[in-house]
């Protein structure tokens, strides 16, 4: 099938078929295990280092046909891409996005509810390197245009925001971006670009931690970042001077998740709203922060903008401190309590946000003195009956001491 033909296709016929197996007699690419490419003889060792794209055999960390399948199916995933560049986790591919657009000098802006280690690279490796970071509020555009300069050389966006689920105007802040000739990165971990087309929406470079939603298993840790072609050459570029590659064992995995990836985002959604709704109308939980949910103060745009969610949401407690916050998760017994997010298993954590705002109010404005001890939730593919009655239990304990 032409290419032309291929993006006529719906995402979820995309998933299935994109970097299948050239080979007609199996369905997906074998993993190929080697350091070393071997050539027939001295021309065509010579040819294979005229050529640096995907598909062309040169050296292991270059990739093989395993690893060039998995970032061929996440191009075909997101409109406007011409490549993709594959990472050994979602922070590499932070820091080698950010690497191939600033250098020392440049001014860097950064949303204020950008994931912590994203925080952690501005304020640590890039600054290091002579870049200096101002954080910014997403959600109040004239700040933002008054926080450019003439040094200004790129804007770190993420969409919803980490933690709090914050959604900003994407389209706006990227024009914004576009106008200054800063590029516009994006971590579009959350939704993916089957529930929010980032390219499509302004954005030059969007980034994706594959550990969450693509590998759906909680088995491997694996970044990657897709562009049009000015900034997939940056990136590849950047990428091999840094030395970074995939494990093919490790790609074989994400592309095997990338197949049933449609079919659970949209369960998890779905029990995610349910169990939002439920949290909503008890009297212990004063905020859900869900912009999936109707009445959510990001909802209007998640509707414009996005056409897919996720089961990662969070909720804060009325009046509780960190005491019963633990009591109420160390209840709960089909949460498990860890990092991360996007398996097939629900988990529970807490978080406090103050440490990590430096632009935005956390409480927020007009909540009470107490509504500021929260939990993220990611919700997996248990049966949302079960989820609740796990949480009934858990607010039960939460206030028996």
């Amino acid at each position: 099938m032409s290419k032309n033909n291929r993006n006529q296709l719906s995402p979820a016929t995309r998933l299935v078929t994109g970097g299948r197996s050239p080979d007609p007699h199996v369905v997906s690419p074998p993993v190929y295990r080697a350091s070393t490419h071997l050539y027939t003889d001295c021309a065509e060792l010579r040819a294979g280092t005229k050529s640096n794209a995907d598909g062309n055999f040169f050296y292991g960390r270059r990739g093989s046909p395993t690893q060039w399948a998995l970032a061929e199916a996440l191009t075909e995933l997101e409109p406007g891409a011409h490549g993709t560049v594959l990472y050994p986790s979602g922070v590499a591919a932070i820091a080698g996005a950010l690497l191939a657009v600033v250098k020392p000098g440049d001014v860097l802006l950064v949303a204020d509810n950008a994931y912590d280690p994203s925080r952690s690279m501005a304020t640590g490796l890039l600054k290091r390197l002579g870049v200096e970071a101002r954080f910014f509020d997403p959600l109040d555009l004239d700040a933002y245009r008054e926080a450019f300069c003439n040094r200004t050389r790129a804007v770190w966006l993420e969409n919803p925001g980490s933690l709090t689920m914050e959604v900003c105007d994407i389209p706006a802040l990227a024009a914004e971006a576009r106008k200054r000739d800063a590029v516009s990165l994006i971590d579009n971990t959350w939704a993916t670009a089957l529930g929010f087309p980032a390219l499509e929406r302004g954005c030059d470079i969007s980034v994706q931690a594959l550990t969450k939603h693509v590998g759906g298993h909680s088995d491997l840790m694996m970044g990657a970042a897709s562009a049009g072609e000015r900034w997939y050459r940056a990136l590849r570029r950047t990428a091999q001077d840094l030395g970074h590659v995939v494990s093919p064992d490790d790609a074989a995995l994400a592309l095997r998740g990338l197949r049933t990836m449609k079919l659970r985002l949209e369960r998890t959604t779905r029990t995610a709203l349910a169990l939002s709704e439920w949290l909503a109308a008890r009297a212990e939980v004063a905020h859900v922060l869900c912009p999936m949910r109707p009445g959510d103060a990001g909802h209007e745009l998640w509707q414009r903008d996005f056409t897919g969610g996720c089961g990662l949401f969070s909720f804060v407690l009325s009046g509780r401190y960190d005491a019963a916050r633990c009591r109420l998760i160390d209840a709960l017994e089909l949460f498990g309590i860890g990092y991360s997010w996007g398996g097939f298993e629900s988990l529970a954590l807490p978080f406090d946000v103050e440490p990590v705002r430096a632009a935005m109010d956390w409480p927020r404005r007009g909540w009470q003195d107490g509504d500021r001890y929260a939990i993220r939730l990611s919700i997996g593919l248990e049966d949302p009956e079960d989820l609740i009655a796990d949480l009934e239990r858990a607010f039960a304990a939460m206030d028996t001491l």
